[in-house]
């Protein structure tokens, strides 16, 4: 299908079959090629778009771009869908710096890019997100628990009052943080991922990951995933925190967000955003089952947090949660 597609509509004669991340693509001699749905959302993959060819044009060069058809559009209309091209060099990039450092170089470059998308951006926006979110969710949940009796939806409707508590600290704290003055040119807004678990050591960057936002969504979300590990990650924090301040150092107001994204928990956001769209509910309930485990040591950890990152709170006038 895919082999037939490019050649119809592209003049691409690609044979080799690969796959990468669990997608499967086809390579020629200089690319490999992967297709993207385009349904409903046309706005956000030209935004993703004009993100990628700027990182691309910017030394990214493992960054997937979109390719016109032979028409010279975007999408193409195949089997009553629309579908997006995307190609990538398939020559390999070998990494020079540290990890916390090459996401530094990252976000500065992204920093550069000179025009806000108005869809892909959260930037400035965290807090009425999170209210948004929470608000959704409870509506959503509430229904579909009445329309399903099974162990999972017992198990979120016992978990929500927890996941509420969490959600309105950190609301709270996002609030109080919003007026904190103590920033710098690095809080501006840059390229980041929905969600950064470490794509820069990936041997391809994919465009649909991107979006733009406050440098320290990319921290928090790979500190969060740390720190649910079973391992001590402590040690690991701590250095990919220095490395990326050796390029890029925090202001004050980036501590407090970074804290704040900590506090606010998405990764259950997340699997519980996955039930939606499923009628495994089996598989979910184990997936948030675990996920509930891992929480105290989770909190335990943040509590840690900043003295594992070596910020004196009491000295810089950064409040903390007390009950972690």
């Amino acid at each position: 299908m895919l082999r037939e597609f490019l050649a119809t509509y592209y003049g691409i004669q690609a044979r080799e079959k690969t796959i990468w991340n669990g997608l499967e693509s086809l390579k020629d001699d200089n690319y490999v090629y992967f297709t993207i749905s385009g349904e409903q959302k046309e706005i956000i993959h030209m935004e993703q778009a004009a993100l990628a060819y700027y990182l691309y044009e910017n030394n990214y060069t493992q960054m997937t771009i979109p390719m016109p058809n032979s028409q010279g559009e975007w999408y193409t209309t195949y089997n009553d869908s629309f579908h997006m091209v995307l190609r990538v060099k398939h020559s390999a990039t070998t990494a020079q710096f540290t990890h916390g450092e090459r996401l530094a170089a990252f976000h500065m470059t992204g920093s550069m890019y000179q025009y806000e998308p108005q869809t892909i951006s959260s930037y400035g926006q965290w807090k009425q997100l999170w209210i948004d979110k929470l608000t959704a969710f409870e509506e959503r949940i509430e229904i579909e628990a009445d329309n399903y009796s099974n162990a999972y939806y017992r198990l979120l409707m016992d978990s929500m009052p927890y996941v509420i508590g969490l959600s309105e600290n950190a609301i709270q704290y996002m609030q109080e943080s919003e007026s904190d003055p103590r920033f710098h040119e690095a809080d501006q807004g840059t390229i980041v991922f929905r969600r950064y678990f470490g794509q820069l050591d990936n041997r391809y960057l994919w465009m649909p990951d991107l979006a733009y936002d406050h440098p320290t969504r990319d921290l928090a979300e790979y500190i969060r995933y740390k720190l649910l590990e079973s391992e001590n990650p402590m040690d690991e924090i701590r250095s990919f925190l220095d490395e990326y301040q050796q390029v890029r150092p925090l202001s004050i107001f980036s501590w407090r967000l970074l804290y704040a994204r900590l506090l606010y928990p998405i990764h259950l956001f997340d699997v519980i955003g996955r039930g939606f769209f499923t009628d495994r509910h089996e598989l979910v309930h184990s997936e948030l089952a675990a996920m509930i485990y891992k929480q105290p040591v989770y909190e335990k950890r943040l509590g840690l947090f900043f003295e594992t990152a070596g910020v004196n709170c009491e000295e810089l006038q950064i409040p903390v949660l007390h009950w972690l």
